[in-house]
């Protein structure tokens, strides 16, 4: 970081104004973003590939900027949100010193890995690196409905954690590590196409019998709340090792997966996923946890995948 005595001092005290804050990238969720800073009374600056998506916002009061070296110049938070790391790369790379004593926000998806890398390249630039992770449609932004998990440099998330809650009630400083959003960001993706994929083929199976998906959905919903009230039991099982089978064992959950294989035979249904839930679990009990805890299940999870020729 730089050791400037004012920029110091400008990191430290929390920002409790209407901050100029600038946006690059404006796709759908960018162009949220841009507005969400607006309508707080945020002098915005703008950047996009394509101009023409700025028209909006400029009409709303934003300043268009000419190039990504004007956009970052003009504010002391630079917020990206593109397609994927290689843009911000492409994008911020050839900029050189601009960066020096600003705050970057990365609110683009990608790896845990390459948030800390791009975290290292923020550093030797001289600037201040929070990486975060979005957990909200682009109509969700600037409401109680809008997560934004970050992570990175307490000191610029503290400097402007005002103006980036006006993002997203739910926003949440992970700690110093500048992969934790990054990698919340995937767990929560991995949880929610478990779910999807689960409901999906409950709906197949249904389907099967003439029951339709709305039909089945406020069961589904319900049968996914009574999973949601387990996982802090589970969690405390995880953290503490120990896996009791306080409803069931892995051996009876075991059983109950030979139904919804052979439910899905019989009806013609898609058998893959069933099947694949199941030789996991067979793992498992391979493993000597037949007689535990679903919970743990988390001890397959945590190994490498096995390498299969």
């Amino acid at each position: 970081m730089t050791t400037n005595p004012s920029r110091g001092h400008m990191m430290q005290s929390r920002d409790t104004g209407n901050t100029p804050v600038t946006v690059i990238g404006l796709g759908l969720m960018g162009q949220a973003l841009a507005g969400a800073f607006l309508r707080d009374g945020h002098p915005t600056t703008v950047w996009n590939r394509t101009a023409a998506k700025a028209e909006q916002l400029v009409a709303q009061g934003a300043r268009l900027a000419g190039s990504v070296g004007d956009a970052v110049s003009a504010s002391p938070l630079v917020v990206v949100c593109v397609s994927d790391y290689d843009a911000v790369h492409t994008l911020l790379d050839p900029l050189g010193e601009v960066l020096d004593g600003r705050v970057l926000v990365n609110l683009t998806s990608g790896t845990s890995q390459v948030a800390r890398e791009r975290a290292e390249w923020a550093e030797r630039r001289g600037s201040a690196y929070l990486d975060g992770a979005i957990m909200a449609i682009p109509q969700g932004i600037g409401t109680a409905d809008a997560a934004i998990l970050y992570s990175g440099s307490q000191s610029a998330f503290d400097r402007y954690e005002p103006a980036l809650r006006r993002l997203g009630a739910g926003t949440t400083y992970l700690g110093g590590d500048p992969g934790l959003a990054s990698l919340y960001e995937v767990a929560v993706l991995s949880l929610m196409w478990n779910i999807l994929n689960g409901f999906l083929q409950g709906a197949a199976l249904l389907g099967a019998a003439g029951v339709d998906a709305a039909t089945f959905a406020p069961i589904a919903k319900a049968g996914i709340g009574t999973v949601a009230d387990w996982l802090s039991g589970y969690a405390q099982q995880i953290d503490d090792g120990t896996y009791p089978a306080l409803d069931s064992t892995i051996d009876t959950h075991l059983a109950a997966m030979e139904h919804v294989i052979h439910e899905s035979e019989f009806l013609g249904v898609n058998v893959e996923l069933p099947r694949f839930v199941k030789a996991l679990t067979d793992r498992a009990v391979a493993d000597g946890h037949g007689g535990n805890g679903y919970a743990a299940m988390i001890e397959l999870f945590r190994k490498p995948s096995e390498v299969r020729s």
